[in-house]
């Protein structure tokens, strides 16, 4: 009888325990944009990327160095654009700077730029879907 009493709860956890590993909620995703082109034009790569709330994106400098992101806090909460923004600037290839998304931000569209050359039109935008 305790065998079998053990064996049940032993099943028992063994189900319960898969169901709860099964049921994980699905992970936040990291997004990468160069900044700087391969082809060594003055642009983000890709200009626009799509995430979810809780999500990153990391900038990466690739090319034409220095670069840095600003978000545009005349399009979209100040307090989000300061946060989400890096105003210092990259040298090096592959120095990178991450920004997540709190879980809270509101669907849209938040523009940025890279200050050094914001006149030659290097801008993008992360829409938050």
């Amino acid at each position: 009888m305790a065998k079998k009493l053990g064996l049940f709860l032993s099943t028992v956890l063994l189900v319960t325990t898969s169901f709860f590993l099964g049921a994980n909620p699905a992970a936040a995703a990291t997004y990468e944009v160069k900044m700087g082109a391969d082809n060594g034009m003055l642009q983000f790569e890709p200009s626009s990327v799509t995430i979810k709330p809780g999500d990153t994106v990391k900038w990466v400098n690739n090319k034409v160095a220095p670069h840095n992101v600003v978000f545009d806090s005349s399009k979209m909460d100040d307090s989000l654009a300061t946060k989400a923004s890096h105003k210092g600037l990259f040298f090096s290839p592959g120095e990178s700077y991450e920004t997540t998304f709190p879980a809270d931000t509101p669907a849209g569209e938040y523009p940025f730029y890279c200050e050094p050359h914001r006149g030659a039109g290097m801008a993008g935008k992360v829409i938050v879907q």
